[in-house]
């Protein structure tokens, strides 16, 4: 980064200067906010495939864990203010889950695909190793290895202006070809003993077989 050129920027502090440049706050906006599952939050939720939990740590360091699952698998409603969402085997660092022993306060952000709105829920977890819903949640034969219970505090659907901006649901916009495939940029930007092509071979057809 350029020292000078991050000298001319302009740096906003002030949180009234804030609300002065993003506008008072629409009162549609104020008076969406939940504490409760409406049944259509219900229905979302058991359409919804991918979903992201954003934690933070004791001081404050941030993490933003992507989950999915088949429908009606992803998120469990446990009642009208609580839910579950199943973890599944995955690369063993567990970031989302030492800050939720930290810190309990979440952010979950849950998507259906071909929607531009989204769901919005904030509340605070805990980590449940076993209990008697996770037979509900058991996907090809297997069980979720945790699962995180998450006590909602505000839960709001969220316009779609954001998604319709990146044309996210539209195949024509999609370009995943702009970037090399997964094992280049693990051969890249990690330290692995792998070769290339060890790694192509790893995240090719027989990487689905891991999941679960």
């Amino acid at each position: 980064m350029d020292a000078t050129e991050m000298g001319m920027w302009t740096e906003l502090t002030d949180p009234e200067k804030l609300r002065e440049i993003v506008g008072e706050v629409m009162p549609q906006a104020i008076t969406k906010e939940r504490a409760k599952l409406h049944p259509r939050d219900r229905e979302w939720l058991a359409a919804s495939t991918y979903c992201v939990i954003a934690t933070a740590d004791a001081d404050g360091n941030c993490d933003a864990s992507p989950k999915g699952d088949p429908a009606g698998k992803l998120v469990h409603v446990l009642d009208d203010s609580t839910l579950a969402i199943p973890e599944r085997p995955g690369n063993h660092r567990a970031d989302g889950y030492h800050n939720v022993l930290a810190n309990p306060h979440v952010g979950l952000l849950s998507l259906l695909p071909g929607r531009r709105e989204t769901l919005r829920i904030n509340g605070r977890a805990r980590i449940v190793s076993d209990a008697p819903f996770f037979e509900d949640m058991v996907v090809k034969g297997h069980k979720p290895i945790l699962a995180l219970v998450i006590e909602i505090d505000t839960i709001y659907f969220h316009c779609g202006k954001s998604a319709m901006r990146a044309g996210i649901w539209k195949p024509e916009t999609w370009t995943p070809d702009a970037v090399p495939q997964h094992a280049q940029l693990v051969k890249e930007t990690q330290v692995v003993e792998a070769t290339l092509e060890q790694l192509i071979d790893k995240y090719g057809p027989k990487y689905e077989a891991g999941l679960y």
